[in-house]
């Protein structure tokens, strides 16, 4: 007799997912292994994710209860937008100090450990200590992220030092090793997440950004504290689908299931164009009202419900890199959809060299316009574009999904659902062409990239709304990393996993079997 599997893991980093998986093999569960994927990632996918980011999560216990987690960090206490328009006008850069929140990650991951860890705080981040000092080949994501970012990236000290020997980019297979990283790592394993807000390793990455300008300090990571809040939701094809609340953009891949069950038939081919018009409406909405609720933002159910503007508006412009979304499973009862992000690529580009930590910049995110809901404030925090996804069968777990790719997460996650409920299973789903609805960015048509291998019938559907197509090459890396892993019930009660990861990240995805 075949032992049931232990669980699965499906990461965008090969090296994560193996680390995760060693996790599983050895008697964690989900939790465990997604700490220990999510620090690994902060080392071996430094242009998606770095210990300077946020986090957002969805985790079902054993008991069957839903949580959703909400480490999205802070603004600066000693920062005002009237400081920040006399600095840059109508709008924040896309990358710089000022666009440094407080990074919200390492709580996260500390509130994760306290929910249900089985392993120790220091077990989570030895593979990370490992592959920091010791090194690992870099890959082709980041390979080619830093020659993109060459212009800007290169002319911070500290990520010259890491990432341009000799003044050339690190290409991929060479070795990519971060001797400060790693010390950073130790500090953090030996002395808990307290370290990172409160203690020396706290006092030297605010002290590093102090003098560039930063106004984060000792007291505002030392208050920063995540928080736990209830999954919206909505019933599509008889399943229940879960996703964050806002300050994250769930809420827009609610609105699109919703558009879909309201009369949108076969929305990944002749329905694609009025399935674009139901994106392209809930961009327009998100740029509207998407803010902080503990600053009064609107609710879930209000951004659910809303009527999307009839004028076009201005949306965030597009970002690379991005950010990590994975998902794991243990067969004990635990399953968590992941996200860790630096928001662009290589985040705000600054590398803390006395750390060698890199900071997200998703403080661009907020509004210098005084009357908009996401205002900059004190505090307070910017709209995100991260969301996790769970999809239940009544109580029982179904699908763990997690993507990256910017404003078009809830985009990917429609294209993985419809196509698993129609028959695909999560290879078929994650390596299947995409298509995706641009924001708006300019006084230009409203622009959809296609994948070169989406359908005849979907391109003329999107022309047909309006759109102007961009094609770009099959399983381009701008349409998202996808991973995902479905719960397979069988006949005899036995329980069993399939898992994917997708085709344009660097990633994998494993299921564990019992036997080790």
């Amino acid at each position: 007799m075949t032992p049931a599997p232990l669980g699965a893991i499906s990461t965008s980093h090969h090296l994560a997912t193996e680390a995760g998986a060693a996790v599983l093999r050895a008697g964690g569960n989900a939790i465990d292994a997604a700490i220990t994927a999510a620090a690994t990632l902060c080392v071996v996918y430094p242009n998606n994710v770095a210990l300077g980011g946020d986090l957002v999560a969805i985790v079902r216990s054993p008991d069957g209860e839903i949580r959703f987690l909400n480490a999205t960090g802070t603004a600066p206490a000693g920062q005002s937008i009237e400081a920040l328009r006399d600095v840059h006008g109508d709008a924040l850069p896309l990358r710089g100090i000022d666009t440094i929140t407080v990074p919200g990650g390492i709580r996260g991951w500390e509130a994760l450990h306290q929910l249900g860890a089985t392993r120790q705080w220091n077990e989570h981040l030895a593979p990370a200590i490992g592959y920091a000092s010791g090194g690992f080949p870099n890959s082709r994501s980041v390979a080619r992220e830093l020659r993109a970012a060459q212009p800007t990236l290169a002319q911070d000290p500290g990520a010259r030092d890491v990432f341009y020997p000799g003044g050339e980019p690190l290409a991929e297979g060479d070795t990519l090793v971060q001797p400060a990283l790693a010390r950073s790592l130790e500090q953090l394993a030996a002395a808990g997440p307290d370290a990172f807000y409160e203690g020396d390793l706290a006092r030297s990455w605010v002290a590093g950004l102090q003098r560039l300008g930063s106004k984060i300090t000792l007291e505002d990571t030392a208050a920063y504290r995540p928080f736990w809040d209830e999954p919206i939701e909505t019933e599509f094809r008889g399943l229940r689908v879960l996703t964050g609340p806002p300050n994250t953009s769930g809420f827009m891949f609610l609105r699109a299931l919703n558009a879909i069950t309201a009369g949108i038939a076969e929305p990944l081919g002749e329905g694609a164009g009025k399935l674009a018009r139901a994106f392209y409406e809930s961009n327009l909405v998100r740029t509207m009202l998407l803010s902080d609720p503990t600053f009064d933002g609107a609710t879930g159910d209000e951004l659910i419900a809303a009527v999307a503007p009839d004028r076009p508006i201005r949306g965030d412009a597009k970002a690379s890199g991005d950010t990590v979304g994975f998902s794991a499973v243990s067969a004990d009862g635990w399953a968590v959809s992941f996200i860790n992000s630096v928001y662009w690529d290589f985040g705000a580009h600054i590398l803390e060299p006395e750390t060698g930590i890199i900071f997200q910049n998703r403080g661009t995110s907020f509004s210098l316009d005084p009357e908009s809901p996401n205002a900059f404030a004190p505090g307070k925090r910017p709209r995100h574009t991260l969301m996790p996804v769970m999809v239940l069968e009544g109580d029982e777990l179904r699908y763990v999904p997690a993507t990256m790719g910017g404003a078009a997460q809830p985009q990917v996650h429609t294209h993985l659902l419809e196509r698993m409920l129609a028959g695909a299973d999560p290879a078929e789903a994650t390596h299947a062409p995409r298509w995706m609805v641009e924001e708006i960015t300019g006084d230009t048509q409203v622009s959809v990239v296609v994948e070169s291998d989406v359908s005849d019938t979907a391109k003329a559907s999107l022309e047909a709304e309006g759109f102007a197509i961009v094609t770009v090459p099959s399983r381009d890396e701008s349409l998202g990393h996808s991973n995902v892993i479905r719960i397979d019930r069988h006949a005899d009660g036995s329980v069993g996993y399939s898992a994917a990861s997708d085709p344009r990240s660097d990633g994998s995805a494993a299921v564990v079997d019992g036997a080790g």
